[in-house]
């Protein structure tokens, strides 16, 4: 595992944050006709990935639904109510997605700035043994 490879699946698992953040997003103003249908934020769930040598990166394990529950509103003109009426908005804090969205953008560009970096270090050590 080289730096290319550590800071590559950094920026995979961020891609996959990112992807389920706008997920969220999109549905976060959706309503639906019963709070076992309706969508709930999707999180990924990272795991560290050794390595050897003290070196280790990350990878997604597996995408889980967030327990933000559905809220229920009475909305009777609404085409997916109930018969009481009532609707269920999907179960996304939005604030919570759009600080999401902001840190995984920084992470990931963190990661390019390191590719770039690595990549200026091995260019000035070729040009030197010219």
């Amino acid at each position: 595992m080289n730096i290319f490879d550590i800071s590559g699946r950094a920026m995979s698992a961020q891609l996959a944050r990112m992807n389920t953040t706008a997920s969220n997003l999109a549905n976060a103003r959706t309503s639906y006709g019963s709070a076992a249908e309706a969508y709930r934020a999707l999180k990924p769930v990272f795991r560290s990935v050794s390595g050897g040598d003290g070196i280790a990166t990350v990878d997604v394990q597996k995408i889980v639904q967030s327990n933000v529950e559905p809220k229920m509103r009475h909305d009777p003109s609404n085409p997916v109510a109930d018969a009481d009426g009532n609707v269920w908005d999907a179960g996304v804090d939005e604030a919570s997605e759009l600080i999401d969205m902001l840190e995984t953008a920084r992470q990931y560009q963190n990661n390019v700035q390191v590719l770039q970096t690595a990549k200026s270090l091995i260019l000035d050590t070729v040009r030197m043994g010219k």
